[in-house]
């Protein structure tokens, strides 16, 4: 297989459950043979003028920053070829609401990826109308990005 497409990589990174989500989704996509990782977008790789908030926290009062960093990853939900949310129902980022709804609307593929041991857990109803397909954190790896589908959740919402 090779590396055909491209991902927009939305994912939370605001505590230490999301942190470990983050990294275990990022090295299953580093593994996987159809992502092209080199050429995908990871918004926290493209904070405005290289400033990192996490370095950086008085960045959340600076409108330019903040304006500019939407807009940049807004630019990187319209040129990636799909969007990846690692989502974890009991630790949910909001902003990834906007970035799927934005994809939908895009005409995105989304897919969903949600650690396992969080799998079945009951979702946000937006978060599960917006997706194409959930899979769970150990297929990552190995889910075939040049085949995608569409899929069902195993869990309630809310």
């Amino acid at each position: 297989m090779s590396k055909t497409k491209t991902v927009y990589f939305c994912a939370g990174w605001f505590n230490e459950k999301q942190n470990r989500a983050y990294k275990a989704a990022m090295k299953a996509i580093e593994d996987n043979p159809t992502v092209d990782v080199e050429n995908s977008y990871v918004p926290l790789d493209h904070q405005y003028k290289g400033l990192s908030v996490a370095e950086h926290p008085e960045l959340l009062k600076d409108r330019e920053w903040a304006t500019a960093t939407y807009n940049g990853d807004r630019i990187g939900i319209q040129t990636s070829d799909l969007v990846l949310a690692v989502y974890l129902p009991s630790a949910e980022d909001v902003g990834m609401g906007v970035e799927l709804g934005m994809a939908r609307t895009l005409g995105k593929y989304n897919l969903v990826v949600i650690p396992d041991e969080e799998w079945g857990k009951p979702l946000n109803l937006m978060t599960f109308g917006a997706a194409d397909n959930f899979i769970k954190m150990s297929e990552l790896a190995d889910f075939n990005f040049n085949q995608l589908g569409f899929g069902f959740y195993d869990g309630a919402v809310y």
